[in-house]
């Protein structure tokens, strides 16, 4: 569950007293100030206040109170400018507690964006400390036409891929990670299946095994379906390495540090599922992640080994730092196995992506074109970014094994995002669709409504795509 409860932040309008939000752009504020009062405008002059991007001036009433917030949005405003959710959490985090209130001007789509930004802004990953001060919680009131339940399910759903990712691996193991799963399914009164332990093998599922059995924890494949089976098959596959230490071609102390985050796949898998569930969404839904460990013992797999998979593909390792591709593997085959109408996998899977693209912007790769520039349109208008990398054929070849069927990671520093992308689709045939994301799931420093820590991302775009695809919405 989210560690916050956006309810008690998000509210409808009832019409109640409120300090109202003034967004303005430099030919805005001028117009403001010929409106104003002579108190207000010299107040906002005195402020220096000139609609600066980002900018946030309190106004007083003379009474002890707050008569608006100016928010600036620069020089001259673009239509979309408004829209920005991390503009509106900059305001929340100025402004001290109270209730407050959106311009009624303002689109359905900018309104949500905002009321979005303005409850992440409150966002708190509070497990670990001990009690404080809750700060006092500004309340943003939300105006009839916008869908209140639809916001606080795209923060919840975010919420609880942070949560997931914050969480350390002392508690967020294999086991724990399916408990969050079980939860989830109870809640939508969705079916779950785990196959745990050495019934992956009898399953035919060798590879998610194989990584996985070093660990104190059984490796295991969570499985979990909602929604009618005569719907569209929707199947979301996610990377859950609860920790990867590299296995024998052990990490650095550096690289491993943040290794509690490699199940940020998985995360985003319920994350989503969540997000789909509570929205209804006329589909089928299944949900695969393989939950392991990538530990250290005498019985760890080893460089140079040849290893089974589910697609009947023999696999030589080249890397057993190279391990997610090798899970994802298996739960892909699984998947396709239905030819689900859309198939999408979510992994932090290679630092390769990082390096072309970044820590805040996913790599999106896909064969589809049509898919791909939804995707693409999906994302700008939620604000919510991803960068499409090419599934490049020919690096196919820095994959072949001299005596497997193929390597689990090309003997090349190039391109090793791509590679990774090019090893996960030979393990997909059957599916009409299919989209993989490699992103990083993290943000490395503090900024309004993102704090340091885990992070959804691309999440809201894929539901946009998935909602205009199945329900036109």
């Amino acid at each position: 569950m989210p560690s916050f409860d956006p309810q008690d932040i998000l509210r409808p309008d009832g019409g109640g007293a409120a300090t109202p939000l003034l967004p303005l752009d430099e030919a805005g504020l001028a117009a403001w100030k010929q409106a104003a009062d002579e108190a207000m405008r010299r107040w906002a002059e005195t402020a220096h206040f000139g609609a600066a991007r980002g900018e946030v001036l309190s106004l007083p009433d003379g009474e002890g109170g707050l008569a608006a917030i100016l928010i600036g949005l620069g020089p001259e405003a673009a239509a979309g400018d408004i829209a920005d959710p991390w503009l509106w959490a900059a305001v929340a985090e100025a402004v001290p507690g109270g209730c407050y209130r959106l311009p009624d001007e303002l689109a359905p789509d900018a309104a949500r964006l905002a009321a979005l930004g303005w409850a992440l802004a409150q966002y708190r990953f509070d497990r670990y400390r001990k009690p404080a001060d809750t700060p006092p919680a500004r309340t943003l009131l939300l105006p009839r036409t916008l869908s209140r339940d639809a916001v606080i399910a795209d923060v919840a759903a975010i919420a609880l891929v942070r949560d997931l990712v914050n969480t350390p691996t002392n508690d967020m193991g294999p086991s724990a990670l399916a408990a969050a799963a079980e939860a989830l399914a109870h809640r939508h009164g969705a079916g779950i299946e785990l196959i745990v332990g050495d019934d992956l093998l009898a399953r035919n599922l060798p590879a998610i095994h194989t990584v996985g059995r070093a660990a104190a924890e059984a490796p295991r494949l969570i499985d979990l379906r909602w929604g009618e089976k005569t719907a569209p098959k929707l199947t979301l596959v996610g990377k859950g390495v609860c920790f990867d230490t590299g296995g024998l071609d052990l990490k650095g102390a550096k690289p491993m540090r943040l290794m509690k985050k490699d199940m940020g796949g998985a995360a985003h898998a319920l994350g989503l599922a969540a997000r789909i569930m509570a929205a209804g969404l006329p589909v089928r839904l299944r949900v695969l992640v393989p939950a392991v460990e990538n530990a250290v013992a005498g019985n760890a797999y080893r460089p140079g080994d040849i290893i089974a998979t589910r697609k009947g593909l023999s696999v030589e390792v080249d890397n057993t730092d190279a391990e997610g591709r090798l899970v994802l593997a298996d739960a892909l085959a699984l998947g396709d196995e239905e030819a689900p109408d859309l198939l999408l996998d979510f992994a932090t899977l290679t630092g390769a992506a990082r390096v072309a693209l970044g820590p805040d912007l996913p790599a999106l790769f896909t064969p589809d074109e049509t898919l791909a520039a939804a995707l693409a349109d999906a994302a700008a208008r939620e604000r919510d970014p991803l960068w499409r990398l090419p599934l490049w054929q020919p690096y196919l070849e820095d994959l072949k094994s001299p005596i497997a069927d193929m390597a689990n990671a090309a003997d090349s520093p190039f391109a090793g995002a791509i590679t990774a992308a090019l090893f996960l689709g030979c393990f997909v045939e059957g599916a009409k669709a299919w989209a993989h994301f490699d992103l990083y799931a993290w943000n490395r420093k503090t900024r309004p409504g993102r704090p340091l820590g885990g992070e959804a991302m691309a999440l809201r775009a894929v539901f946009a795509l998935i909602a205009g695809r199945y329900s036109g919405t």
